[in-house]
């Protein structure tokens, strides 16, 4: 079975107040004076962000228990220094971002400007194991269709520097600031893939190979597939979920591969109009279906990702699973969806924050 490895990314805020806090050193220093050989947590490009990584799972139930750990470990260490972390994509308050004083992160400041500065955006990447670069790019060519149903379902960043963006996925929106982010043509093998990636380089847009933001890419450390179109969910069952559907994706592409099915031959302009799709409206009106990319409603859609990856999802156990976690999203919400019932609710941003933080520990 497919190992399965999830990476979140936290605000690091104020836990009265909800403004997010520039601790990230502080928090890092304090993790590794309690543990000194933990290699959970990171450093990321902004001061007020906190990223940890999973180990590879190919138990859910596991994964889920490792999720649950990882926060409420951040939690701890950031408690310590007199802050907290919340599972939201991107800041409902107002936040002047403070780019980390690494060599990278000062190139990327100086490369970028203002994008690199605005880009205070929060994901959750997936790790799928896969048996070579060959079925990795594979994979890569057979999954672009269905990654903005994986946005819609995650989708979790509606507010930007205190207003409604009216979008339900906003961080996806400032993501694709970055030239070298967003989906990808077929790249037929992975001889391909790899000139691609050194060419872009080559230009000099790009400091390096790390700075190849495609959606789906082959890990440079691991032997995996990562997917990065995913907000941090505020539900860690729903980071779960996008991880079970993840794998599905993979393990179906893998198996259309081996049988010679070719892939959908879809362009990136609609791939990208797709994924703007999903990031507008997430689960509340139409998205782009799959197999035509003509509009359907969102439950549609769902439930043809379902579809397409049943089998898979059935032989890993995790059928049932994906069910049960995609009808509850449709029914009560994204993290979109409840940030603005949060809102409608107390009137107050602020309120919305200290709230997603007592729900990003559950």
């Amino acid at each position: 079975m497919r190992t399965v490895g999830v990476e979140e990314e936290l605000l690091l805020v104020d836990p009265e107040t909800g403004d997010p806090r520039a601790r990230s050193a502080a928090v890092l220093a304090q993790a590794a004076q309690e543990e000194p050989d933990q290699d959970v947590f990171e450093k990321e490009l902004h001061e007020q962000m906190l990223e940890f990584a999973t180990h590879p799972q190919s138990d859910m139930a596991a994964l889920r228990a490792e999720i649950g750990r990882c926060r409420e470990e951040a939690a701890r260490h950031a408690g310590e220094i007199g802050c907290t972390v919340a599972a939201l994509a991107t800041s409902p308050l107002p936040v002047s971002p403070s780019v980390g004083e690494n060599r990278r992160y000062q190139w990327m400041a100086r490369q970028y400007g203002i994008a690199t500065q605005e880009q205070l955006v929060l994901g959750c990447h997936v790790h799928v194991s896969v048996a070579d670069d060959e079925e990795g790019v594979a994979v890569i060519d057979r999954m672009r269709p269905w990654l903005a149903v994986l946005s819609a379902l995650s989708a979790n960043s509606p507010y930007w520097q205190g207003t409604d963006t009216s979008y339900s996925s906003y961080r996806s929106r400032v993501w694709q600031r970055w030239p070298s982010a967003g989906p990808t043509e077929v790249f037929g093998s992975a001889a391909r893939y790899h000139r691609r990636v050194a060419d872009m380089v080559a230009t000099g847009a790009v400091l390096d190979e790390a700075m190849v933001y495609f959606d789906v890419r082959l890990s440079r450390r691991y032997p995996t597939v990562e997917v990065r179109v995913a907000d941090v969910c505020l539900h860690a069952d729903t980071a779960v979920l996008i991880a079970v559907l993840t794998r599905g994706l993979v393990e179906t592409a893998a198996r259309e591969w081996r049988a010679g099915r070719e892939p959908a031959g879809h362009s990136v302009s609609l791939l990208r109009l797709a994924a703007w799709r999903a990031a507008r409206s997430g689960l509340t009106g139409d998205l782009l279906h799959p197999a035509a990319l003509r509009p359907a409603p969102a439950e549609t859609v769902v439930r043809a990702l379902l579809e397409h990856t049943g089998d898979a999802l059935a032989d890993s156990g995790d059928l049932d699973l994906a069910r049960a976690s995609c009808e509850a999203l449709l029914r009560h919400g994204n993290g979109a969806r409840v940030q603005r019932e949060l809102l409608e609710r107390t009137g107050r941003l602020r309120d919305v924050v200290v709230e997603c933080v007592r729900r990003t520990q559950g």
